[in-house]
Parts: C-alpha cells; structure tokens; sequence
C-alpha cells in the first residue's frame, strides 16, 4: 500500500489544529458517558423492559467498534478530514434521532449513529501526524488519545445536571450542538492531509470484521442477560471465532486488506493492542464503581449519599487529570520513549487501585482516587499512539490506530460485563432491589488490579521501538531533539545527498523507501545541501526513489544488512527538464 502525497509539504497546519482535533474527540467520548446518569431510569422513559433497555448502551458500543477501523481506512484512502467530519455527521444526525423519539427501536437507530463518531479518534491521531513537525507530534497526539476518557469525565457532572434538572432529551441536543460545533471548527481550520494510500476499499473485509466483532461482543456484553453457558451465548462466541478466523485468512490473501495482519502481527504492534484492552479495562472499572458507591444512600452502612451531580463532580478529575498529563507525556517520552512511559503509567493506575481499597469511606478519597488513576490512564493512553505509529507505514496509521481504538473498546466491553456480573452476583436483595455491596467494589478493583498487571507483563516485553523514516519514536519535545533524532536515523538506514546531473546539490527533493512489497517504507525531503537520511524498519532489499521539480525521477535499488550502521547513497536525478 503505497503512499502518494501532492508536491506540498505535508507538515504545516495552523496552531489551533491541535485544540480542535482534541475537541472533536472529545465531543466523540462525550457519546460514550452521555446516558449514564440516567441508566438506571431507562426501563421508565423508553417504557420497556430492563433487559431491552441496556440495547440503547449496547448499539452505540457495538457500531463504534465497527466504524473504528473501516473510518480509518477510508481516511487513508480517501482523506481523513473528509472521514472525520462524515464520522461527527452521523453522530449529529443520530443525536437528533434520539433526541425526538420515547420509542425503543427508534432511540437505538440513534444511538447507533451515535456510535459510528467513535472513528474520529485514530483519525485525529493520523491527521496529526500528517501535518504536525515532530516536536510537537508527541504532546498533541497524546492529548487526542486522551480525549476518550478525558471526554467520559468531564460528561459525568454535566449530564448529571441536564437530567436531573431538564428533559433527559436535551442531553441530546447539547451532544449534536458539540458535534455541529465540532464539524464547523474543523472545516474552518483543519487542513486536508494530501497523505494517502493507494489501492482499494476492502468492502468483503469491512464485511466481515463487521459480523465477527458484532458476534464477538454481543455476548459479551449481553452475557450476564442471557447465562454466560446458555446455548446463544456460547453459540455466538463459537460464531465470532469461526468468522474472524475466516475473515483473517482472507485479509492475508486479499492484495489490499483493510487491516494489515501481518503489520498487526509485529511484536510491537501485538503487545501494545493486547496492552491496551488492559487500559480498557482498567479505566471503565472506576467510572462504573465510584458513581455507584457516590450515590448509594448512607443507611447502607457504607453508601455515601450524594447527588447525582456531586458524584459526577467527585469523578470530573479523572478526565481533567487525563487532560493534564499530556504535556507530562511529552516530557517523559521525550527522554525515556513511550514504553518507558506506557510503563510507568500501569504502575500509577495500579497504584490509584491498590490505593482505592481503602479510600472508600467519603467523597474526597474518591476524588483522590480519581485524581491518581486519571494520572495513570493518561499517560497509558497517551503512549499507546506513539508506540502503534512508530512501528507502521504513514499510509497505514489510520487504520492502524483505528485497530489501537478497537482493542480499547473491547477492553471496556469486557470490563462492562464482568463488572456488571460481579456486582450483581454480590448485590443485596433488599425487597426487590439488588444495592451493590463493599464487597463486590473492592472486588472490582481487585480485578482492574490485575487486568494492569497483566497489561504491565506486556509492556515489559515490548521491544525497543524501531524508527520507521522521518516519523521515528515521536519522542522530541524539541527542535533540538527533533534534529538529534535525525543524526541518530542515518545510523540505522540510508543516508547520502540528492544531486543534479552536474553534481550540484538538489534541495527539498523527495525520497521515497520502498520495500519488497512495493509499500512505502519511509519519506522524507532533503535538506537544502541535498542531504537525506531515512531510517529502515528491517535488513532487507529496498528501493529509493526520488524526485524534485524541474529533474526527472530516479529510482535505484539499494540493501541493508540491518546493522547498526548507514549505507551512503548518494542519489543523482537526470538532467532533462520534466514536470514533476
């Protein structure tokens, strides 16, 4: 899958590229956490069962993990501007769906919708690196990847003070109001990227990751409905492991795969997708325990009787926290790399876990809690990107950490049905009413313990980053950094001048790294003494092609053993006069 790109730079955006993209993710997550102060009120408002009401929860998951990876690879293939603001579209359109319905089947439609926005994460994180100069591509990304939680929190209060003092509706309106806002911002001031990737849209694939992920977490999420040894919960788990195996051969045949598994397959890639639904699942315990715990009425013993508002306040600092560990991340990836980082981050949520065992008993422990694991979470999230788009092609990072966003999203899936297993199995029966107990939430945070432990193995086991091309480590904080990190690529790949046929220097030529496969392996643009130097993901055959305007394009054959060292090339264009 090669990558074609207009003659223009590709890094230049303007300085409030990076707030808006932050706020349209944002405004993504908001979705997510937008119905949860009135969760339990659903049965009464949509006049249903409670069983049928858990599918207004349930679309919106299901459709955002069907839309996360097919958006990003629609937004390699055809623009990711132009895939973020369909994707903010259709969550307008389903906002205002929800927003004028009481009927069941007609509020899932819109919450389906709804749910298809969730694609705008890893096309944030992709139009970012596009356009972004490297020093400033690691705090910015990390704030995009952190707007998933940092939008669930700081939903919390505020949809806890539209319900209870308006119609639950406008809850609705408010969410399209962002979105509309959102699409606007980012027409007027984010540029398109002219990256691309070249071939096809993968329908037979899109297709059937489709049914294998709706077959995969239905049961997950309606297991604890349905008896997790029922016969249509085992048959649909047995269904979605025949499909995705099916599916994944097929992506290995087919020439232009939606994802590619065998980029997926990489050591770095694994662990870090594997790690993440670790995150997942640590970050959706506490905002399923501590509203619970917050609003539980004192005479239990341990409840702590607030307001639904004051429990959405008591938990806000879990996403303002998340919000305010992006410059942090910046800084400590800058010096240490993002597994370093990614590390570091399971230790403090483990930490705010450990910790939160025994800091249940007033509302400013929770706030405490909240405050240490929004610390942790974010700099998780905040590394998972960097470490998924220092180890794949440019014209793959859509798709790539559309498939980092979906392992997310599984990880909260599966934190959503044990949790909500666990404290139904130890509720109290209290006439009629199951009221969760002390236990099953020290159990619960037990469990998002060991989930992080689990996550920290892996981590421990992730390779030191490679440094495909120009988009290295994304580690500089600085221009200083930045241009350290480019000395330190020619000692691991290609590096010579561009010259013209009279041996003169060719500056801002373009050189291109292809491999084997014919799919981009780097870019860059010489310096203005023709100097380049590209950076190789593995020893190999590769070829170089390089052109500049007014010479004609060059190709030449080259291989690198892989060592430590640079291969000098030097690359000279022809002298005839072309338009390039």
């Amino acid at each position: 899958m090669p990558e074609t790109t207009t003659d223009q730079p590709t890094r230049q955006a303007g300085g409030a590229v990076v707030p808006v993209l932050a706020f349209a993710g944002i405004v993504v997550a908001v979705m997510q956490t937008l119905l949860v102060p009135v969760i339990k009120d659903l049965p009464q408002l949509l006049d249903t069962a409670p069983s049928n009401a858990t599918w207004v929860l349930t679309s919106t998951l299901l459709s955002g993990a069907v839309a996360t990876p097919i958006m990003g690879r629609l937004g390699d293939l055809y623009g990711k501007r132009r895939m973020l603001v369909l994707s903010l579209a259709v969550m307008v359109a389903g906002a205002l769906v929800s927003a004028f319905t009481d009927q069941l089947l007609t509020m899932i439609v819109g919450r389906t919708l709804q749910g298809f926005a969730m694609g705008a994460i890893p096309l944030g994180i992709g139009l970012m690196r596009d356009m972004l100069p490297r020093e400033k591509l690691g705090s910015a990304m990390a704030l995009m990847s952190s707007s998933i939680g940092v939008g669930g929190g700081l939903a919390l209060p505020a949809a806890a003070l539209v319900a209870q003092h308006t119609d639950w509706h406008a809850l609705f309106y408010g969410a399209a109001g962002l979105g509309a806002l959102a699409i606007l911002l980012t027409l007027l001031v984010v540029p398109e990227s002219p990256m691309r990737a070249q071939g096809s849209f993968d329908l037979l694939g899109a297709l059937g990751l489709s049914a294998g992920l709706v077959l995969l977490l239905l049961p997950i999420t309606k297991g604890s409905d349905w008896g997790w040894s029922s016969g249509t919960t085992l048959g649909l788990f047995a269904a979605a492991v025949v499909v995705l195996l099916l599916w994944g051969v097929y992506e290995l045949r087919v020439q232009a795969p939606l994802v590619d598994l065998r980029t997926t397959a990489r050591r770095e890639v694994l662990l870090t997708n594997l790690a993440s639904i670790m995150v997942g699942v640590s970050f959706y315990v506490v905002s399923l325990v501590l509203p619970q715990l917050l609003q539980l009425p004192t005479a239990t013993g341990y409840g702590l009787g607030q307001s639904m508002v004051v429990a959405g306040l008591c938990v806000a600092p879990l996403g303002l926290t998340m919000m305010f560990t992006a410059p942090v991340y910046a800084r400590l990836s800058a010096r240490y790399g993002p597994k370093v980082t990614l590390i570091t981050g399971l230790v403090v949520i483990a930490i705010g876990y450990g910790g939160g065992l025994g800091l249940m008993d007033a509302a400013w422990q929770t706030i405490i809690t909240s405050v240490v694991l929004g610390a942790g979470i974010g700099l998780a999230y905040s590394s998972l990107p960097a470490l998924i788009v220092g180890a794949v092609p440019a014209s793959e990072t859509g798709a790539a950490n559309g498939l980092n966003t979906l392992m997310r999203s599984i990880g909260t899936s599966v934190s959503s049905a044990v949790i909500g297993m666990v404290l139904a199995n130890t509720a109290n029966n209290v006439n009629g009413v199951a009221i969760p107990t002390m236990h099953g939430f020290r159990v619960s945070f037990l469990i998002a313990t060991v989930a992080v432990a689990v996550g920290l193995l892996l981590a421990v086991f992730l390779p030191k980053a490679a440094r495909p091309a120009q988009h290295t480590q994304l580690r500089a904080s600085s221009e200083e950094e930045a241009n350290l990190e480019r000395a330190e690529e020619a000692l691991r790949g290609f590096r010579g001048r561009v010259l013209d046929a009279g041996g003169a220097p060719v500056a801002r030529a373009k050189v291109t790294l292809i491999d084997r496969r014919g799919r981009q392996a780097g870019a860059t643009v010489s310096a203005e003494d023709g100097s380049y130097a590209l950076a190789v993901p593995a020893e190999g055959a590769y070829v170089l092609a390089a052109r500049a305007s007014g010479h004609g394009p060059l190709a030449s054959s080259a291989t690198h053993s892989g060592a430590e060292r640079a291969v000098d090339l030097d690359l000279s264009l022809p002298g005839e006069t072309v338009n390039a």
